[in-house]
């Protein structure tokens, strides 16, 4: 990289996102998202020519996304989702990100999210919400739930069971 300052956001937010939550970890899933960004924006910075993208595999992506909704409880590896979609972990993120507009690690968060926020609404408590839906506790759950959607779960409950 011929010049190693550079104002790149999405580099600079994949680089955020690898060091936000190091207390907790990170999952495979979202550290094979991490690591293709960085790969990404790294290629750009190092004057290295586009290559012309390949075609969609929207097959592979669809079996992917079809697993992911299917176990929406509990940690997803790569290794389940590359026997499942024949791609390996870095191709299918690259996959998911050119047909989906985002990467397996973030559609199966917002599944869960989606998931916790109908179960809310019919009353379920936050925490069960929480555990059932594969975060690992309730301000884990809290804090994707308010980048998400700008607000708390326990407002969303408020406003729920308001309306």
């Amino acid at each position: 990289v011929a010049a190693p300052v550079v104002g790149d956001e999405a580099l600079r937010q994949a680089v955020g996102e690898a060091v936000m939550d190091l207390d907790n970890g990170i999952d495979e899933l979202a550290l094979d998202d991490i690591l293709v960004r960085i790969a990404e924006g790294l290629y750009r910075h190092a004057g290295a020519r586009d290559t012309k993208p390949g075609k969609a595999d929207k097959q592979a992506v669809l079996e992917a996304t079809e697993f992911l909704r299917a176990n929406l409880e509990r940690p997803v590896g790569s290794q389940e989702l590359e026997a499942v979609s024949g791609l390996d972990r870095f191709t299918l993120a690259r996959q998911f990100r050119r047909v989906l507009g985002t990467s397996p690690h973030r559609y199966l968060l917002m599944r869960r999210l989606e998931r916790a926020r109908q179960m809310i609404a019919r009353g379920e408590s936050l925490a069960g919400a929480a555990l059932e839906t594969g975060f690992a506790d309730q301000a884990h759950f809290t804090r994707h739930f308010k980048r998400a959607y700008g607000i708390t779960p326990g407002r969303w409950a408020s406003l729920a069971m308001a309306g």
